[in-house]
C-alpha cells in the first residue's frame, strides 16, 4: 500500500512511521520536515500536499496541537486555535484527502484518553478528542467506494511520560508497541468506524 503519514517525525508517528515501512510505501509528512511539509491549519496547504502525493490507500495523521493549561487561562482564542489545528486539521486531511484515496482505502485520526478520561488543564483537548471520536463515527457512515476510517486514542506513551506524566496522576503509561498496534489494525485490518482505544 501507499500510506501517507501526517505527523510522521513526532513521538508515535516516527515508530507508525519504522513499523509500516516494513510491508509498504510510506510518504512521511511534516510542517518542517519529512518527505512533503504541510500546514494542517489551511486547507488551500492541505489540497496542495495532495496534488504532490496523488492517489494513495490510506492516511494517518498523528498530528495537532490544542492548549494545555489552567482552566482559567482558557480563552475562545485559545480554545479556537486548538479546533483549527487538532481538530478541524484531522477533519480536512479526511475531507481532502477523499478526493484522492483509493477504493478500499482508510484514514486513521489520532484523538486521546482525554475524551472521556480528563485531568486538569486538559479541556481544550478533551473537547477536541471528543469531536475527533465524533466525527469517525459519524463520517463513517457515509464513506464511499469501501474506504475506512478510524481514530485512536491513546492514552499517556511511555515515550513522552517524563514530560507528560506528571500531568496524569494514577495513569499507566502505555508501551509504545501497544499504540502502533493499534495504528497498523487500523490500516491493515478491516474495522471503520471505531475508536482504537490504548489504555
Amino acid at each position: 500500500m501507499k500510506i501517507i503519514i501526517v505527523g510522521a517525525t513526532g513521538t508515535i508517528g516516527k515508530v507508525v512511521t519504522d513499523e509500516l515501512k516494513k510491508r509498504h510505501e510510506v510518504i512521511s509528512v511534516g510542517s518542517k520536515s519529512g518527505d512533503f511539509q504541510v500546514d494542517i491549519t489551511s486547507s488551500t496547504a492541505i489540497q496542495n500536499l495532495f496534488k504532490q502525493t496523488g492517489k494513495f490507500d490510506a492516511l494517518i495523521s498523528t498530528t495537532g496541537s490544542a492548549f494545555f493549561g489552567p482552566f482559567n487561562e482558557l480563552t475562545e482564542e485559545k480554545m479556537n486555535d486548538s479546533i483549527k489545528s487538532k481538530l478541524m486539521g484531522q477533519v480536512n486531511l479526511v475531507l481532502e484527502g477523499r478526493k484522492f484515496i483509493n477504493p478500499n482505502g482508510s484514514f486513521t485520526l489520532t484523538s486521546g484518553i482525554l475524551s472521556e478520561d480528563p485531568i486538569k488543564m486538559g479541556a481544550a483537548l478533551s473537547l477536541v478528542n471528543g469531536a475527533i471520536n465524533s466525527f469517525v463515527i459519524g463520517a463513517a457512515v457515509e464513506m464511499e467506494n469501501g474506504v475506512r476510517i478510524n481514530a485512536v486514542s491513546p492514552g499517556v506513551v511511555e515515550n513522552s511520560r517524563d514530560y507528560y506524566g506528571p500531568y496524569f496522576p494514577g495513569h499507566v503509561p502505555v508501551a509504545m508497541d501497544r499504540v502502533v498496534a493499534g495504528y497498523v489494525k487500523s490500516v491493515e485490518g478491516a474495522i471503520t468506524g471505531q475508536v482504537i482505544k490504548i489504555y
